[in-house]
């Protein structure tokens, strides 16, 4: 008797999403179940919760994943990173500024224990990520701030958009640095070429599929652009 061989990649990588400080910012923390070797994308604030499910699953944070600068995504990097040793990768460098103004922005929104962050490595269109074998892609989406990026799993199905894009709208961009324009070409040309079946986490709110966004979102839908 021949055992089936286990399809690839199968069940392989695992999520659990974490909401994070007042403004309910989406952090992702993600693992290979095999080495149980992990990454948190975008971890906001609360870092103790943060660490606290990692340890829950049993997870060993390996690095931290920026989409971009603003305080509500990247706040307790800096904490995660002293407590495990890992490195902050991402956003783009485009971003260093927002990340530089992480503590005043904190005090600005009650938000009190953000923490400037330097990152390890800045990522740029075309990098490629890996936890433990499996290789995340990164694209580059201005528009929300200058630096962000979209990192996405080909075998997973899976991207991480931070706020570029959500179930039914699109991110900000009446910020400093936003770009409306910017913004509507980054999803079209960088994010819909991914497939309509590629899931995505926000930053805020639940998940959705780009082709799903590409159907009745009404900002970028086909039929809107």
């Amino acid at each position: 008797m021949t055992e089936t061989p286990p399809h690839p990649h199968k069940h392989q990588l695992d999520i659990r999403i974490i909401p994070v400080t007042p403004l309910q910012q989406n952090t992702s923390l993600i693992w290979a179940t095999d080495t149980m070797e992990g990454v948190f994308v975008d971890p906001g604030g609360e870092v103790d919760r943060l660490m606290a499910a990692a340890e829950h699953f049993g997870v060993k944070i390996v690095a931290v994943w920026l989409t971009h600068g603003h305080l509500d995504h990247a706040g307790a990097a800096t904490a995660v990173s002293e407590r495990t040793g890992c490195p902050i990768i991402g956003p783009h460098h485009d971003d260093q500024w927002l990340l530089d103004e992480i503590e005043a922005q904190g005090a600005k929104y009650g938000i009190k224990d953000g923490k400037n962050v330097k990152p390890d490595r800045y990522l740029k269109d075309g990098d490629v990520l890996d936890l433990s074998g499996h290789p995340f892609h990164v694209v580059h989406t201005p528009g929300h701030t200058p630096g962000h990026v979209v990192i996405y799993s080909k075998e997973g199905h899976l991207a991480f958009v931070g706020d570029v894009l959500f179930r039914g709208s699109i991110g900000r961009t009446d910020f400093p640095r936003g770009n409306h324009a910017q913004l509507i070409d980054s999803i079209v040309q960088k994010l819909w070429p991914l497939g309509g079946d590629m899931r995505f986490v926000p930053g805020h709110g639940p998940m959705s599929t780009f082709g799903q966004e590409r159907i009745d979102n009404p900002f970028v839908a086909d039929h809107v652009v």
